[in-house]
């Protein structure tokens, strides 16, 4: 029976049908959830979800775009990185923004005179910044958010996230290239 078949009959609840796609197919999603996470436990739950996307989302299958084999892959994927992202701890509150714009000592390497240093220009051109767009800057940067995180712990649409991201990493890129910190004409241009 062919894969698109099977995946038919999973996304249509037939028991039989299901039953054969999973073993069809699970070995390649845990596989798949093995390589980028590295634990046999969250691999075998991200599984589980992959094959819970695949039910709720078979109808949705084109196979013009890709095989099942690519497709179920694919949601394996994302679920595994979207899983360790989940996992991975965050290294201080996103709120703390005054540290990391204020006084020099604060931030996460608070004793170390090269980090200070280094830090620096960059506290320098965040201040330059609206106070919401340092905060999309400082989430995705210091935090790892994604746009969507940043657009749900800001309660704003995500493409709001994504315009204040891409406009302040704009205006930092040009601060920060400057040598003096002064802004050149070329910064003030529309």
């Amino acid at each position: 029976m062919s894969d698109e078949m099977l995946l038919a009959g999973f996304g249509a609840g037939d028991p039989t049908l299901s039953v054969r796609f999973v073993r069809r197919f699970q070995s390649v999603i845990f596989g798949v959830a093995l390589s980028v996470l590295g634990d046999r436990t969250v691999a075998e739950d991200v599984a589980q979800r992959t094959f819970e996307q695949a039910w709720r989302h078979a109808a949705t299958f084109d196979s013009r775009r890709g095989s099942v084999h690519v497709w179920l892959a694919g949601i394996a994927r994302h679920e595994a990185i979207d899983t360790a992202r989940r996992s991975s701890p965050t290294p201080t509150d996103p709120l703390v923004l005054a540290d990391l714009l204020g006084d020099e000592r604060g931030g996460a390497a608070a004793g170390d005179p090269r980090w200070i240093a280094a830090a620096a220009p960059l506290r320098s051109a965040l201040r330059t910044l609206p106070v919401e767009q340092a905060r999309a800057v400082v989430l995705a940067g210091v935090h790892g958010y994604t746009a969507r995180e940043i657009a749900d712990h800001e309660r704003v649409p995500v493409g709001t996230a994504k315009t204040r991201l891409r406009t302040a990493m704009g205006r930092l890129r040009e601060r920060l290239a400057e040598p003096s910190g002064e802004p050149t004409p070329e910064a003030h241009r529309p």
